[in-house]
C-alpha cells in the first residue's frame, strides 16, 4: 500500500520561482467516476472521454495578487451549453450514442450542447488582479528565439476527446520558463475528419524584470477539404499536417485576434 506522500493526491505540483514569479504546473491522472458526475452535475453538460480534472497551470505574483491559471473544469465551463453553435453533422448523433456508452448513469445530463468542446477560453484570472486592458504591443517574439536557458517547462493535457472516433478535439497547455521571461500557450484543436479544423491558443507572455504581462488570443479555422487541398498542392505528408497542430497553424485562416496587457509597476 502507498504512502500518503507518494500517492497522487497528496502529489506536491512542480514549480519554480523566478524573480517573484512563481510557476506551477499539476499532472495527474483521469478524473475516476466519482468526481467526473460531480463535475457534470456543475457544468452541465455530459465531460469529454478523457478528463483531467485535477491538472493546471498557474503563474503568480508573489508581491502582488496578480495571478493566472488554466483548468479543465473552467475551460469547459465556456462550452457552449444551449446548442446554438453545436456542429449540426451527421456524426453528432453518433456521438451521442457513444456518450450515454462511456458515461453511463448520467445520460439526464446529455442534452443540446456543443459536442466538440470548443472553448474560448484564455485563462482564470485570480480574483483582487489587476485587470487586463486591451493593447496593441505584440508578444516579443524576437526575444523568445534568443537561445536562452530553459528552467522549466511542461507540458500539461486539460482534456481530450476522439469525437466518436471522428476526429480528435484536445485543450492543452505548453509552459517555458527563461531566466527573465516566460511563455505559456494554451491551446484548442479539434480535427473533425471530412468537416472542420478549429485551432484557439491564447499566448501568456510575462517580462520578468519589466513586471509585464501580454495575453495574446487567436481563433483559426477552416473547413477540412479546404485545408486538404491546400496541402495536396504542396509536397508535405498530407496526413501527418493533419494531425499536427504547430503545421495547421500556419494554414489555418485567422478568424479573431485579441491583444491584452498588464504591468504590475504601473
Amino acid at each position: 500500500m502507498a504512502s500518503t506522500a507518494t500517492s497522487p493526491s497528496f502529489q506536491k505540483p512542480n514549480s519554480v520561482t523566478v524573480k517573484g514569479f512563481k510557476i506551477s504546473t499539476q499532472k495527474l491522472p483521469i478524473l475516476k467516476a466519482d468526481p467526473i458526475e460531480e463535475m457534470t452535475k456543475e457544468l452541465g453538460i455530459t465531460p469529454p472521454e478523457m478528463i483531467f480534472g485535477d491538472n493546471f497551470v498557474a503563474i503568480e505574483h508573489e508581491q502582488s495578487p496578480w495571478g493566472i491559471a488554466f483548468n479543465a473544469f473552467d475551460a469547459l465551463d465556456r462550452v457552449d451549453k444551449t446548442g446554438t453553435s453545436m456542429l449540426k453533422v451527421a456524426y453528432s448523433r453518433e456521438w451521442q450514442k457513444s456518450r450515454e456508452k462511456t458515461h453511463e448513469g448520467i445520460k439526464e445530463v446529455v442534452k443540446p450542447f456543443d459536442w466538440s468542446y470548443t472553448t474560448d477560453y484564455a485563462g482564470t484570472v485570480k480574483p483582487g488582479s489587476r485587470p487586463f486592458t486591451a493593447t496593441t504591443k505584440p508578444i516579443p517574439i524576437e526575444l523568445l528565439k534568443r537561445p536562452d536557458p530553459i528552467l522549466f517547462y511542461d507540458d500539461v493535457i486539460l482534456y481530450e476527446d476522439e469525437l466518436a472516433d471522428n476526429g480528435i478535439t484536445m485543450f492543452s497547455c505548453k509552459i517555458r520558463v527563461m531566466p527573465s521571461r516566460l511563455l505559456l500557450l494554451a491551446r484548442f484543436f479539434m480535427r473533425l475528419d471530412n468537416v472542420l479544423f478549429r485551432l484557439r491558443d491564447t499566448r501568456v507572455y510575462v517580462d520578468f524584470d519589466e513586471m509585464e504581462i501580454i495575453r495574446e488570443y487567436q481563433s483559426r479555422e477552416c473547413e477540412y477539404e479546404a485545408v486538404r487541398r491546400t496541402l495536396a498542392a504542396t509536397r508535405d505528408d498530407v496526413p501527418a499536417v493533419m494531425r499536427d497542430p504547430n503545421r495547421l497553424s500556419e494554414i489555418l485562416p485567422l478568424v479573431e485576434k485579441r491583444l491584452e496587457r498588464v504591468a504590475l509597476n504601473e
